[in-house]
């Protein structure tokens, strides 16, 4: 699935933010989905961690979901950037070595989980995952592999967005029940549905 581009991202209002209380908002959001889960994250709850006002949160962001959302949308693009350039058959496989450990092993990538879930029985949280998230990441992911068959360095016998489906939805299922994902399952998927390099 790098961030989303500045027109995706939400239109701000209010007071101008002080750098050090927004990223306090963002890591206090993190931790505490982490370790309540996002039923139990409250703005109270982020805000005491934070050592903020509520009603600083709120003049910042309407909800939780837009909270996690910035979070998800930082450290993503510090932790799991789209290779640009010109991406080769190793660096695709890399990329999704790499999306198999963030759902795993990365604060952030449970925050993805998280909103997944949550987008499962609420439009809103849905809309606005695939708005300000899922869409813009698909369509660098798009890039990636279309630029990637152009230069034969892999050769998929599907269409780029039904091949991110089909190598990415195992991993976020097993991620999702709780499983692990090991390494072996993300390269014989990438195997079997980027095929080999031309010549």
């Amino acid at each position: 699935m790098s961030a989303a581009s500045p027109q995706s991202r939400r239109p701000r209002s209010g007071n101008r933010r002080d750098e050090a209380a927004r990223l306090a908002v963002l890591h206090a959001a993190d931790d505490l989905l982490v370790e309540h889960g996002f039923g139990a994250l409250t703005v109270e709850a982020i805000a005491r961690r934070a050592g903020v006002a509520k009603q600083t949160i709120y003049r910042w962001w309407p909800s939780k979901v837009e909270i996690l959302l910035d979070t998800l949308i930082e450290d993503s693009a510090k932790r799991l950037p789209v290779p640009a350039l010109e991406p080769t058959a190793e660096t695709v496989r890399g990329y999704l070595r790499d999306f198999a450990r963030f759902l795993t092993d990365d604060p952030a990538g449970k925050v993805l989980l998280a909103l997944v879930a949550q987008a499962q029985h609420d439009p809103g949280t849905a809309d606005r995952l695939q708005e300000r998230y899922l869409r813009p990441r698909r369509d660098q992911e798009r890039d990636m592999l279309t630029r990637a068959s152009a230069a034969g360095e892999i050769t998929p016998a599907l269409d780029p967005d039904t091949t991110l489906d089909a190598v990415v939805g195992p991993l976020v299922y097993r991620a999702l029940t709780g499983s692990d994902v090991p390494p072996d399952l993300v390269d014989a998927l990438a195997g079997n549905l980027l095929g080999p390099r031309r010549g």
